[in-house]
């Protein structure tokens, strides 16, 4: 049994979005609330500050409150609400949109 995966990846396949990437966590209902989440992001961060990248982004189902407030706690902040451009068990869903800027760089390196 998966007990949690996490993955990060380019948040647009254009160039000019190379300092972007948009992960994903997730956590097996058996395990949430164990710090599992917290662990997978926060290496999550770490990678992707390693790798050079500036912004982290989360599409979040607007209803999921734990992972609001995981992204929230590791210093994600909203940056936009998104309403009913998803569905699931035949509802509509709503996304919030977090971002954690990764460095303090004002501007990108020399290309595009």
């Amino acid at each position: 049994v998966v007990t949690g995966y996490a993955s990060f990846g380019d948040w647009r396949s254009f160039d000019g979005f190379r300092h972007t990437v948009e992960h994903s966590v997730y956590v097996h209902p058996d395990h949430q609330g164990k710090g599992l989440g917290r662990k997978l992001l926060s290496r999550l961060i770490d990678e992707a500050r390693d790798s050079g990248k500036h912004v982290m982004v989360a599409g979040i189902e607007s209803q999921n409150q734990a992972s609001l407030h995981l992204h929230h706690s590791l210093g994600f902040v909203v940056t936009a609400q998104m309403p009913q451009v998803g569905t699931k068990f035949g509802r509509w869903l709503d996304l919030t949109f977090m971002q954690l800027q990764l460095d303090e760089r004002t501007e990108p390196d020399a290309i595009g």
